[in-house]
């Protein structure tokens, strides 16, 4: 390897903390999923296709829209939205505006689910990250998340 491409590569301390920082926003992802399928019988991606329709103007989105609002490939979002309509949590319509395109709904079920199972994931939220930092911290971890979605080109919330 060439001193030009070697400046390229990351230190050995930066992989360390990049290392860290995957590892452990993994370990926590993970057990966020496994204490809301456990606890409320709801996994990670129905809270996510939840939230988004929770957060919409009348509980609906476009499947397009959502997809990219969860930043999911359409194919894996009808996939999964088949199973969240066989259980009636969401139901697909037609949309009003465009003969092609379909709507996502969050049911009444749907809605009520997820408000049942947001209040122990919101618990486990503060017990396994709020809590473990200071506000100063999370302070600075919102100036890092802002830092790296701008970076990515990712939208800001």
């Amino acid at each position: 390897m060439n001193s030009a491409t070697a400046r390229n590569l990351p230190t050995r301390e930066q992989l360390r903390i990049w290392r860290d920082y995957t590892e452990t926003a993994e370990s926590l992802r993970s057990l966020l999923g496994s204490r809301m399928q456990s606890e409320s019988a709801v996994s990670t991606a129905d809270y996510q296709v939840m939230l988004a329709l929770s957060e919409a103007t009348g509980r609906r989105l476009r499947s397009s829209a959502l997809a990219s609002s969860i930043g999911w490939q359409r194919s894996r979002l009808s996939h999964h939205l088949g199973r969240m309509e066989a259980r009636g949590l969401i139901v697909r319509e037609g949309s009003a505006a465009d003969n092609r395109g379909s709507e996502v709904l969050l049911t009444a079920a749907g809605a009520e689910v997820f408000r049942r199972c947001s209040v122990p994931h919101l618990r486990d939220v503060r017990e396994l990250f709020v809590a473990a930092l200071t506000p100063e911290q999370l302070a600075a971890l919102d100036g890092v998340s802002a830092a790296l979605r701008v970076h990515l080109g990712l939208p800001g919330r």
